[in-house]
């Protein structure tokens, strides 16, 4: 097994995807709206997918709900952003986490339906006032302690209804300036002030999946972004205390595709290379890099690159989708169960 999560180009497994993925045998996979048209077929290509590996799989989504929702009408229901959470919590703070729960339960019963295993939320980046809008109303609020408060409710509702969960951009992008789908953000807080950032990761530390921001944070590692850097890693593993599994963000993003991203020699233009992205996310600590494009040029040389899946990794692997309790939830009864709280979120 690789330690990959690889991406698919369309809506069934082509020829040349089924034959790389059976010689390189990725840990799972992440569907995107280019992989979904009818809850038939998305059942159709997780269960392709789960055959192919012979075993059963991380098949991720980021199904957050308001702008990033690769599930969308007329055959799956819109799901509220956080900051409809956020908004709520400010007025009724129970009212808010349960609601935040009643909203996760629901998503999971959604996406168990179709044989996708892991959704990646909840985010806990602190959002901030001169942060980047691609956090904006994704956000949980501003505040770490009630960022995390839903935080949990949104792990507990994953939990209870059988979907794995993963806390997100590790160890924080509310400040980022700029959008690292674009290019590399550099944040210039302190340690002290970057606190405020790591609280809501701290809180959750035992999350069973994690992803990390491609930004860098001049006071931890003024040469390397998070992903790529083995000084922030470490942070994330002894002072977050992080130790779930840590899988990098998209390294298809062009914040990696910066040289200033961390880890070249002057002048080189290694991280333009998918497979030395790859090799330079395990170098720093990620136990699994994520490549979301479904390009097969690019994710040949990803494979082509990758070792074997670490013991450590592997081992984390396994506990990730063991957390989950199986559930029997199913979108009739989780929908009739928060109809009167989400219904007029959404």
């Amino acid at each position: 097994m690789q330690p990959t999560f690889l991406g698919l180009a369309g809506l069934t497994l082509g020829d040349d995807e089924r034959a790389l993925f059976r010689s390189a045998d990725p840990a799972g996979y992440i569907l995107f709206k280019r992989n979904t048209d009818t809850p038939e077929q998305v059942r159709a290509l997780t269960a392709s997918l789960t055959d192919l590996a012979g075993r059963a799989l991380p098949i991720l989504i980021d199904q957050e709900g308001g702008r990033v929702a690769r599930l969308r009408p007329p055959h799956w229901p819109v799901f509220p952003a956080g900051q409809r959470f956020a908004d709520l919590y400010d007025k009724a703070p129970i009212t808010a986490i349960e609601a935040m729960r009643l909203n996760a339960l629901a998503l999971a019963a959604m996406l168990k339906d179709l044989g996708i295993t892991v959704d990646c939320l909840p985010l806990l980046d602190v959002r901030d006032a001169g942060g980047h809008d691609i956090i904006g109303d994704r956000a949980l609020g501003m505040a770490p302690m009630q960022v995390a408060a839903l935080g949990r409710a949104t792990l507990d509702g994953f939990r209870a209804g059988g979907i794995c969960g993963v806390v997100k951009h590790i160890p924080g992008h509310g400040r980022a300036a700029s959008d690292s789908h674009l290019e590399l953000p550099v944040v210039d807080a302190s340690r002290d002030a970057l606190e405020r950032d790591f609280e809501p990761f701290r809180t959750l530390n035992t999350a069973p999946m994690a992803m990390t921001a491609h930004v860098t944070y001049t006071a931890i590692d003024p040469h390397r972004c998070a992903t790529l850097s083995p000084i922030v890693i470490d942070l994330i593993r002894r002072d977050i205390g992080f130790d779930g599994l840590l899988m990098s963000d998209d390294i298809g993003m062009h914040a990696l595709g910066n040289p200033a991203a961390g880890g070249l020699a002057p002048g080189s233009n290694a991280l333009l290379d998918f497979g030395a992205r790859a090799i330079a996310c395990l170098d720093a600590g990620c136990d699994i890099v994520l490549h979301c494009s479904g390009d097969f040029a690019e994710m040949r040389s990803v494979c082509e690159a990758m070792p074997d899946i670490g013991e450590a990794a592997a081992a984390r692997l396994a506990a990730a989708m063991a957390w989950a309790r199986p559930g029997d939830a199913t979108p009739a009864a989780v929908w009739a169960e928060a109809r009167d709280q989400l219904l007029g979120m959404a």
